[in-house]
């Protein structure tokens, strides 16, 4: 009979030390669940940030708009991205198939957004078009390529910071309600 308390003391220093060592084991666990993560190296500003953007040109095959592909730098993107949209239309495809349907030497001298409308600014020699489907093309080409940003819905053709007769509406390609 005096073995029994001698035996429950043991059983309860046992209970004890592995106690501890659990409640030491989980703490050290939740610890290192919250570990900060450090990344070895920051993105510098000097690196380059790339997106993608999609620019529609004429595919001579069936006479409609494809899209390509393009990786621009964010940064160049985020200071004027209309100007630089549609720059990369008027430069051209990089795809051999598709084809450039800008008149030659079309210059674009500003864009700027207003009631989510872009006012785009193109040079005389904009108005070098053969005929109302090559307009058109054009037209649907800038739209098509600008209205995947979220704040145009339409856009606006000056040339030399004038209307022009068949040029001086507000193209759109969402269909209004009266």
């Amino acid at each position: 009979m005096e073995k029994r308390p001698v035996v429950i003391v043991i059983i309860l220093i046992i209970i004890g030390i592995l106690a501890y060592f659990l409640i030491n084991n989980i703490s050290i666990t939740k610890n290192s669940e919250y570990m900060d993560y450090t990344p070895q190296e920051e993105i510098s500003e000097n690196q380059t940030r790339q997106t993608s953007i999609n620019l529609y040109f004429l595919n001579p095959e069936t006479n409609n708009l494809k899209s390509e592909g393009r990786s621009v730098n964010t940064n160049e993107l985020l200071k004027n991205p209309y100007k630089l949209i549609v720059e990369k239309l008027i430069e051209g495809p990089e795809t051999s198939t598709l084809q450039n349907i800008f008149p030659e030497n079309t210059r674009l001298i500003d864009a700027n957004i207003q009631n989510n409308c872009v006012t785009l600014n193109f040079s005389d020699e904009f108005l070098n078009f053969k005929d109302d489907t090559q307009k058109y093309n054009i037209i649907n080409s800038i739209l098509d390529s600008l209205t995947q940003l979220n704040e145009v819905d339409s856009i606006k053709i000056l040339i030399n910071n004038e209307t022009k007769d068949g040029l001086s509406q507000e193209y759109t390609t969402i269909s209004e309600n009266p």
